[in-house]
């Protein structure tokens, strides 16, 4: 992964990229936990079937830097494998974010704010029910997932804030990187000619 496609990356407005792309945006049901923090990483991904709390620690341990974990819960949408201590386990690895097909817990500790800012975490919602140590071993960790309707592989781009999430592939990144910062680029002038209270015949695009 080229760490100028992420930098490039940081600095597009999220949404300007459904101006262009029309897969791999998540539902609008996965949302961001922790308010403010933007996300750039790169999946590591696990799936989870059976609310196995060891899976989740074994995908803990195997995290690198800038990745994000990506946890599809196999359509279990009651049982939150993230908490306080996940989350701290994931920044401890240098983790970019967590996100969750499911729920997480400890809401208040997710939020709090560290020295360098919380970290971003997006789920479908919190509960007070978690995973548990079943060791089962059904969980396979790097493989590709499926979360929020999107199929996910591992080393794919994840990007997100408060808008949502949206997955690309390297390629569609590098791809779509350039027009997406030249929309942005574009976007104060609109903005400012609509408030100087030019026709909106003139301003918006019409066809």
């Amino acid at each position: 992964m080229s760490p100028d496609l992420l930098e490039q990356l940081s600095g597009v407005s999220f949404p300007t990229l459904g101006h262009f792309l029309e897969d791999g945006f998540c539902s609008s049901e996965i949302r961001a936990m922790v308010p403010g923090p933007t996300m750039v990483g790169v999946a590591a991904t696990a799936w989870i079937p059976d609310a196995d709390a060891v899976a989740v620690n074994q995908a803990l341990i195997r995290l690198q830097p800038g990745e994000v974990l990506v946890l599809d819960m196999g359509g279990d949408y009651g049982h939150a494998p993230v908490g306080a201590v996940t989350a701290a386990a994931a920044r401890s690895r240098g983790a970019a974010g967590v996100v969750v097909d499911g729920p997480v817990t400890d809401l208040v500790d997710l939020r709090r704010t560290y020295d360098d800012g919380a970290l971003p975490v997006f789920a479908r919602g919190t509960t007070c029910l978690t995973t548990k140590r079943h060791n089962s071993g059904k969980s396979r960790l790097g493989v590709p997932v499926t979360i929020g309707g999107v199929t996910v592989n591992p080393g794919d781009i994840v990007l997100g804030d408060e808008n949502g999430v949206v997955f690309l592939t390297p390629e569609e990144a590098a791809a779509v990187v350039p027009r997406a910062l030249a929309s942005d680029g574009a976007e104060p002038e609109i903005l400012r000619r609509i408030a100087a209270g030019e026709s909106l015949e003139d301003v918006l695009f019409l066809g």
